[in-house]
């Protein structure tokens, strides 16, 4: 009998990083968000820059940057500022399993709004 393979999941999450082009953290973070979603291929990794999509803004209420919001379908996983480092969206990644009742209530919405743009 062979090793067992590695299990797959069955849908692929979407991980939005809403950021700011005049930000200089979201401009540091690009790359390493890029190399996220490289390393990530089962993922989408989409890159929301707020200023082109104000509807975002009205939705959400930004006090940092960047903010991550991760789906599964239609479940929202996480709506939230993260520190902007790959071992913490690493370790983010890893630990969500499934909705949480903690996710932002706005989330939803932020979801259509993205999926509509």
């Amino acid at each position: 009998m062979s090793a067992a393979a590695p299990l797959l999941r069955a849908a692929a999450r979407d991980v939005y990083c809403l950021c700011a082009e005049w930000c200089g953290v979201c401009r540091e973070w690009r790359a390493r968000f890029d190399a996220l979603a490289a390393a990530h291929p089962q993922d989408r990794f989409v890159w929301v820059d707020v200023d082109a999509q104000e509807a975002v803004l009205d939705i959400l209420d930004i006090e940092t940057f960047p903010v991550l919001l991760i789906v599964e379908g239609d479940a929202a996983l996480f709506c939230g500022a993260v520190q902007p480092t790959v071992p913490v969206v690493e370790r983010l990644l890893q630990g969500l399993e499934g909705p949480s009742a903690g996710v932002d209530p706005a989330a939803r919405q932020l979801l259509d709004c993205l999926r509509t743009a």
